[in-house]
């Protein structure tokens, strides 16, 4: 079995965002690939911040607006959160936890397993920010 471990770092340039993050550990996993092929396994995503997240879903501009939408819709900007009180920023930590923090993709043949039009986002809900972690932990075999 192979564990690797490797980081990314992202900067975000607004409140809310969603960046596509696939192409990222695509290039990862092919630089891994060179000297521990994992031709067999899974990938673990997960972000370090507790107001951002990652998520798989079709990366199409509408749908991305109208996710941000509802988002928006279900989680009221302000809304007398306790949380405010210390660093008002609750609504982006309540969005988050409904989110999730990380992801698990499965490797076949080499590649990320993701459907034809799934795609791999960080969705940052605090932003803007600079140096947001993402670590990503390969598992498989060779």
């Amino acid at each position: 079995m192979v564990v690797i471990n490797k980081s990314l770092r992202i900067s975000s340039s607004s409140h809310f965002q969603i960046i596509d993050i696939t192409h990222d550990i695509v290039a990862i996993l092919n630089e891994i690939s060179k000297d521990n092929k994992i031709s067999e396994g899974i990938v673990n995503i997960f972000t370090k911040h507790s107001t951002s997240s990652i998520c798989v879903n079709e990366n199409e501009k509408g749908l991305l607006l109208d996710f941000e939408k509802a988002l928006k819709d279900i989680v009221k900007e302000k809304d007398d959160y306790k949380h405010d009180f210390i660093d008002n920023n609750a609504a982006s930590h309540i969005r988050a936890f409904l989110l999730g923090s990380s992801e698990t993709i499965p490797i076949v043949d080499g590649r990320l397993d993701l459907g034809t039009w799934q795609s791999i986002f960080f969705i940052e809900l605090d932003g803007p920010r600079t140096n947001r972690t993402v670590d990503l932990t390969f598992i498989g075999e060779e």
